[in-house]
């Protein structure tokens, strides 16, 4: 039986040259593409794929919410982070956030069949190149409890964040949550208080710095 793998990234190109390795390796089937976040939840919530190949900056819901959604409602669907950023902030919250692997886009693409049939059978998969330093900043950031950091919100103050981040207006966050206008403008209250920051230009500087966005799109 095919490995079925949902694949996401904002980028087309990326995903078209992707699907067309894919496809090329006889377990693996390519079942659809998302470009953003809420796509691809709303896309394994429909399909329920085996894998997930997932990019952490997509505009909408980033790479960490998208997985840490996808995780509590689906925990046999496994998660492989496809970044540019080897930093370890970005690779241990993806890790945290429920990812089973993390490679980056720069890796050829043998490492990535090998990791996504790594995923499927249980075990983790970390590109060499970054190994180290993951496991320096994982265990780093064991040892400290940051109040401020993004683990301090609520799941939707930090959708919330992210797409006031992206310069989404209090109606527009709203319509896409499927929340009311008062219940963003208190979500975003809330959000300034618990991390001290009163303006719109910090928040989005704050969103960018721990990596729930990333305003390339």
């Amino acid at each position: 039986m095919s490995i079925r793998i949902l694949l996401a990234d904002d980028h087309k190109i990326t995903r078209e040259g992707l699907r067309s390795l894919l496809e090329k390796e006889p377990d693996m089937e390519v079942v659809a593409e998302a470009e953003d976040g809420r796509t691809t939840v709303s896309l394994v919530r429909e399909l329920q794929p085996d894998v997930v190949i997932m990019d952490v900056s997509m505009p909408d819901l980033n790479g960490m919410e998208a997985a840490r959604q996808i995780g509590s409602e689906f925990g046999g669907v496994k998660i492989i982070a496809l970044s540019m950023h080897s930093d370890s902030l970005f690779v241990t919250e993806m890790l945290k956030s429920g990812a089973s692997g993390y490679l980056l886009k720069d890796c050829a693409f043998e490492e990535l069949a090998r990791a996504i049939r790594a995923v499927v059978a249980d075990q983790t998969y970390l590109s060499p190149s970054i190994s180290g330093v993951v496991i320096n900043g994982y265990l780093h950031r064991l040892s400290r409890v940051d109040i401020s950091g993004p683990q301090a919100l609520t799941d939707r103050e930090r959708e919330v964040l992210q797409l006031v981040a992206e310069g989404k207006s209090t109606k527009e966050i709203a319509l896409a949550l499927h929340i009311s206008v008062k219940t963003v403008e208190t979500h975003r209250r809330q959000i300034m208080d618990k991390l001290d920051i009163h303006t719109v230009a910090e928040l989005t500087k704050y969103a960018i710095r721990k990596g729930l966005t990333s305003l390339e799109t």
